[in-house]
């Protein structure tokens, strides 16, 4: 389980990403991305992990202030939400930005709750601090066994690539190699792995669909 790794990792993360959310509000920049347009087109890669229209739940790890709710209410308005932060603040933000709205539930926690039909997650494995790769490798690996222990049909990922420009890569930042990754989803969780490495930016997302 995540909570079973060093916990000043999290720490590290849920100040950093706290003080995002404090500096720039509930936008793209609170959550360290650059646009609302580069969110919407990782949600777009991520729920290609749902199967069909039917009714189903989905929980959302590192949901930030809930932007992926928003996203859903437009797609997939049956959903039903539940994003998880280990940022209190975060948390506290998403929670009044969709308050009252009966289809979405906010917690603040390294992992879910409960079960649920599908899990994403984006950008949570990006930003590693000064942890050696061995280190943050051993974080990204938990977080996936979470993933797959905390969803029935499927999970969904991204990450920074290895085949990014060089000149372009940050010495702060984790690039993961998606063939490597492609390799433990397949051997460990699902004969259905897909590696979307196509939609322009320096990064992937990875379906793993169960069943």
């Amino acid at each position: 389980m995540i909570n079973t790794l060093d916990p000043s990792l999290l720490e590290e993360v849920a100040a950093y990403y706290t003080e995002k959310v404090v500096r720039h509000g509930q936008t793209p920049q609170g959550v360290d991305w650059n646009s609302e347009a580069g969110q919407w087109l990782r949600f777009r890669q991520l729920t290609k992990v749902i199967e069909d229209d039917q009714p189903f739940s989905i929980n959302d790890l590192g949901c930030g202030y809930g932007a992926l709710f928003d996203f859903l209410l437009k797609y997939y308005p049956h959903a039903t939400y539940t994003g998880i932060d280990i940022s209190e603040m975060m948390v506290e933000a998403a929670r009044q930005r969709h308050a009252g709205h009966p289809q979405a539930r906010f917690i603040c926690a390294g992992e879910s709750d409960q079960i649920a039909d599908y899990i994403v997650t984006s950008g949570i494995f990006n930003v590693r601090f000064n942890r050696t790769t061995t280190e943050w490798q051993a974080y990204f690996e938990s977080t996936l066994d979470s993933l797959n222990r905390t969803s029935r049909l499927g999970f969904a990922f991204n990450c920074l690539t290895s085949y990014a420009d060089i000149d372009k890569m940050k010495l702060n930042l984790y690039y993961a190699d998606p063939c490597l990754l492609f390799d433990i989803c397949k051997r460990k969780y699902s004969r259905n792995v897909t590696l979307l490495h196509d939609y322009g930016l320096y990064e992937f997302t990875i379906l793993v669909k169960k069943g």
